[in-house]
């Protein structure tokens, strides 16, 4: 939804180019900054809590673009963006593996490419709904009308403008605790990281660095050129 957000904000928060873009940012950035924690509070706390976990943070963030409406503060939806995308990027951390693991390993690379196909879906879906709640026929009106009211009348027309936002975003952080309650208490077996099957054992014994998986590697390389991309 960050496609819709970023014209969304210039126009309700008033803001540069520059200053929209950074909707973008914060929620990339924080792929970055928890990329490590995410291995860590995982081996802490196990996959099914850590996807509690990650699905709650991202409900905090979703709730904090409440706030964040109400007192129309770019900074705290910029705070709002941020924690989702931490959330997200735990809650990915742990759910790719269980694709992979829960089910035939030879299908793995089909059950990831369904994966694939139902986020990108979930991405064209995701726009046309959330335009479709805080979206109206008549914003056009009054976007051209924005540079003749006076201040009082133009800080009314941007607060309630940006308001609509409360509503959908308290309603995907109400689902999204939800979710964490219902993979906690899921009959999703815990996934083992400690342990390595014999078979795997035996392959990568002669292996140190992880520059010797160069599957892995290519991995990495194809994920940045593809989130680049986007």
């Amino acid at each position: 939804m960050n496609a819709i957000l970023i014209p969304y904000f210039k126009i309700a928060c008033e803001l540069s180019n520059f200053q929209s873009y950074l909707v973008t940012f914060a929620f990339y950035i924080s792929y970055f900054v928890m990329s490590l924690p995410s291995a860590y509070l995982l081996k802490r706390l196990g996959f099914k809590k850590g996807m509690m976990v990650g699905f709650w943070a991202m409900a905090t963030g979703a709730f904090i673009f409440v706030p964040a409406a109400l007192t129309r503060t770019y900074e705290v939806f910029l705070l709002g963006l941020f924690t989702i995308g931490a959330g997200l990027a735990v809650l990915q951390t742990a759910a790719n593996p269980y694709i992979t693991v829960l089910g035939p390993k030879e299908r793995a690379a089909q059950r990831i490419s369904i994966m694939g196909i139902c986020n990108k879906g979930a991405g064209i879906l995701a726009p046309l709904l959330f335009a479709a709640v805080i979206l109206k026929a008549t914003d056009t009106d009054l976007f051209r009308e924005l540079g003749t009211m006076n201040e009082a009348a133009k800080n009314s027309a941007l607060d309630e403008l940006i308001r609509r936002v409360i509503f959908p975003y308290s309603c995907v952080g109400t689902v999204l605790l939800g979710l964490g309650l219902m993979v906690r208490y899921s009959p999703l077996p815990e996934i083992n990281t400690e342990q390595e099957s014999a078979e795997v054992a035996t392959a990568n014994a002669d292996k140190k660095s992880i520059f010797q998986f160069p599957h892995l590697i290519l991995g990495a390389v194809s994920i940045f050129l593809h989130v680049g991309h986007r």
